[in-house]
């Protein structure tokens, strides 16, 4: 696959994730769309395992790295199932593009990772002033969306330790054994919330709802992942890091031509400080080292 091709590839899937993820929890519920989610991409994984003829690892850093992805992907995309009953979708996006920020921070702390120089300093500084003028009105009002922005942050929080944690440990595994891992160890863990605290499948499901999750179990899940993997392999990480850019921009004008989500003009605010805090946050060691030659 050209490396174009998979670099828009993931632009496009990003970008329709979180709609796709509201819409695959109606007439279901959050936990049975996030259950079959997961189910349909373990089950691609090891088809396509098996075909390509491959077996996964099974010594111990492979265990390991299963275990920290699979914690991951089940505490984070929980996180965001639930919600997403709160939330509009594109902003959902917006502030899972803090990811980038949040595993700097978790990278310099336990990797040693240099991550606060004084650009990327004010980028965090953005990132957390978008927040607060995201918040302020809501915990004046009692707005729902509140619980939706605060499970996010969590989801970005699991989310980023999870891939410091897979990194620490230096596997030396291409990115379909570690994704079939990682969902072969949280697919029953998502079964055993469903089951405990649900248990009925559903009676009536939309065709927009099974269209949904198939799309997450089949572009979101499994080839989104791959081809993510495929273009950091081919391309400098440097232009990898628009993809955080560009999809939370294109996610926010879908969720309101598609689902007709409205936006005030602070989440619009706040998402500007967010998205440029990003910005420097990616780029600004580049502009000190400029400023101090």
């Amino acid at each position: 696959m050209p490396v174009s091709a998979a670099y828009i590839g993931i632009i496009l899937i990003w970008s329709t994730t979180p709609l796709a993820i509201k819409w695959s929890a109606e007439d279901v519920g959050f936990l049975f769309g996030v259950f079959s989610r997961m189910l349909l991409g373990a089950l691609i994984c090891i088809a396509l395992v098996t075909v390509l003829g491959r077996k996964l690892p099974l010594h111990r850093r492979a265990l390991h790295a299963y275990l920290a992805g699979g914690l991951g992907v089940f505490g984070s995309m929980l996180s965001v199932y639930w919600a997403a009953q709160y939330i509009p979708s594109g902003l959902i996006s917006v502030l899972f593009g803090l990811t980038p920020i949040v595993t700097g921070l978790i990278a310099a702390v336990f990797l040693g990772e240099k991550a606060f120089t004084p650009s990327r300093l004010l980028g965090i500084g953005l990132g957390i002033t978008g927040l607060v003028l995201i918040f302020a009105q809501r915990l004046n009002s009692g707005d729902h969306m509140i619980w939706g922005i605060a499970g996010v942050l969590l989801a970005v929080v699991l989310h980023s330790t999870s891939g410091v944690w897979v990194k620490s440990i230096g596997a030396k595994m291409s990115a379909l054994e570690v994704t079939t891992g990682s969902l072969l160890f949280s697919a029953p863990l998502y079964f055993l919330i469903w089951l405990i605290f649900d248990g009925q499948l559903p009676a009536n499901i939309s065709t927009r709802a099974v269209g949904a999750i198939l799309y997450l179990g089949i572009f979101g899940s499994v080839l989104g992942f791959l081809m993510y993997f495929y273009v950091l392999k081919h391309m400098e990480a440097s232009r990898t890091a628009l993809v955080t850019l560009v999809t939370p921009v294109l996610a926010l004008f879908i969720g309101h031509h598609f689902n007709h989500e409205v936006l005030n003009v602070d989440v619009w605010l706040g998402c500007a400080c967010i998205l440029s805090g990003m910005l420097l946050y990616q780029w600004g060691p580049k502009l000190d080292a400029f400023c101090s030659q």
